[in-house]
C-alpha cells in the first residue's frame, strides 16, 4: 500500500495519524469538513505534504472523488461528544453512521484493499467487572434510581460492591448514549463490508486520547483538555459524581502509531481491538495531576455529585490483543507527558466554554 486517504485527517488525532503516514513514506489524502466545532475561528492545521479535499463526509460526490486510486483508507471523521450526541442525535447519526455508509458504498470495486475505522471504548458501556470471589460479571450496568440517590458504584444483584478489571475486546457491549451506538454501527459496518468485497477491515476501539492539538475550545472533547481549558482560564475543572470513576488515558502519538500498525499488520485484518495505555486513573487523579503540571495545584477540582446521562463508572482497556496482532506498545505514559501538554496549552490559550456545555445538559435533563 502506498497511498491512503484519511478521513477527518485534520482533525485532533487525523493530524497525529496524517504525520506518523507521512514520515513513513505513505502518500495521504484527506478528506475533511473542517467544521467549528473543531477548528473553531482560526484556520485549521494543514499537516505538510498531505493533499487536502474539503468536503463533507456524506457528500457522496466528494467521497467518490476523494477514494479515487487510494490503496487504503483510514476511517476518523465523525461528530465526538456523549453529552452532546444525546440531544443532536441526528446530527450524530448523520455524521458517523450515513457517512459511514456513503464512504464504504464508494470503496464499492476500487482498489482500497484495507480499511481501519476509528471506533470508541464507549461501546462498551461499563467495563469488565468481578465479584469479591473473583467472578466475572458478564454485564453490569448501574441503575437510575441509585445514581440518583448518589451512589455512584456498581453492586451485583444481592447488593454486594463489584470491582472493576480491565476492559477485553470479548466483553458485550451495552450501548449506553447515542454516540456510543453511532460508535458501533461505524465498526459494524466497516466490517460487515470488509467480509463482503474481500476487503482486509480493522476496528481500533480507542480509548480516552490525549496530546497537544486537542480541541481546547470545544466542550465536548476529552475530558484532559475540558480540565486544560478550566485551569488555563483560573477556573476548578469540573467532574462529574464524585471523581473516583476510572479511565484510561493513552497519548495520540502512541494511537497514530496504532493506526499506522493497523495498516500493516496482516493479522489484523477482521479483528476489533483496543488501544489505551493498559492503565487505570481516577478523574479526580487525572484533575490534579494536570494542575500540578500546569502550575496552578491550589486549583482544587469542582466534585459535582451529580451525573450526566450516558456516562459510565468505570472503563480501562486490557492491550493484550493489542500487543499481540500489532506489536503494539504504548510508549507516553499520561504521569510522563503532562508537562510538554500544559506547556502547549499555555502557548495555545484556551476558551472555557464548561459552564456552557453543562448548561445545554440541564436544560435538556440530561443532568441529574
Amino acid at each position: 500500500m502506498e497511498s491512503v486517504l484519511v478521513t477527518g485527517g485534520c482533525g485532533f488525532i487525523g493530524r497525529h495519524v496524517t504525520e506518523e503516514l507521512l514520515e513513513r513514506g505513505y502518500k495521504v489524502r484527506i478528506l475533511d469538513a473542517f467544521i467549528d466545532q473543531v477548528h473553531g475561528d482560526t484556520e485549521a492545521e494543514v499537516p505538510q505534504g498531505a493533499e487536502i479535499v474539503r468536503g463533507d463526509i456524506r457528500d457522496k460526490q466528494v467521497v467518490f472523488a476523494a477514494v479515487e486510486g487510494m490503496d487504503a483508507v483510514i476511517h476518523l471523521a465523525a461528530e465526538v461528544g456523549v453529552g452532546q450526541s444525546m440531544y443532536e442525535i441526528s446530527r450524530y447519526v448523520g455524521v458517523n453512521d450515513l457517512g459511514t455508509a456513503v464512504l464504504l458504498e464508494a470503496l464499492i470495486g476500487g482498489p482500497a484493499r484495507r480499511i481501519v475505522v476509528a471506533s470508541s471504548m464507549s461501546v462498551y458501556g461499563e467495563g469488565r467487572y468481578q465479584t469479591a470471589t473473583n467472578e466475572q460479571v458478564g454485564q453490569a450496568r448501574r441503575r437510575a434510581d441509585r445514581i440518583k440517590m448518589g451512589q455512584w458504584n456498581l453492586q451485583s444483584a444481592d447488593g454486594k460492591p463489584l470491582l472493576p478489571i480491565a476492559t477485553d475486546e470479548e466483553k458485550p457491549v451495552d450501548l449506553a448514549s447515542i454516540y456510543a451506538l453511532t460508535k458501533y454501527a461505524q465498526e459494524k459496518q466497516v466490517l460487515i463490508f470488509g467480509e463482503a468485497y474481500g476487503v482486509d477491515a480493522v476496528a481500533l476501539r480507542l480509548f480516552n486520547v490525549f496530546g497537544a492539538g486537542q480541541a481546547l475550545s470545544n466542550p465536548y472533547t476529552g475530558v484532559l483538555a475540558n480540565f486544560a481549558s478550566r485551569l488555563a482560564n483560573g477556573q476548578p475543572p469540573m467532574i462529574f459524581e464524585d471523581g473516583e470513576q476510572r479511565r484510561d488515558f493513552v497519548h495520540v502519538r502512541d494511537v497514530a502509531q496504532a493506526f499506522c500498525l493497523a495498516l500493516e499488520k496482516p493479522k489484523a485484518a477482521g479483528h476489533v481491538i483496543n488501544i489505551g495505555s493498559g492503565q487505570a486513573y481516577t478523574i479526580t487523579q487525572v484533575a490534579t495531576l494536570l494542575a500540578e503540571a500546569m502550575g496552578v495545584p491550589h486549583i482544587r477540582p469542582d466534585i459535582m455529585n451529580k451525573a450526566r446521562s450516558g456516562d459510565i463508572r468505570n472503563c480501562f482497556a486490557n492491550i493484550d490483543k493489542a500487543r499481540e496482532l500489532l506489536g503494539f506498545e504504548p510508549k507516553h505514559r499520561l504521569e510522563h507527558s503532562l508537562t510538554p501538554f500544559a506547556e502547549w496549552v499555555r502557548q495555545t490559550g484556551a476558551v472555557d466554554r464548561a459552564a456552557e456545555m453543562k448548561q445545554q445538559l440541564e436544560a435538556r435533563g440530561l443532568v441529574s
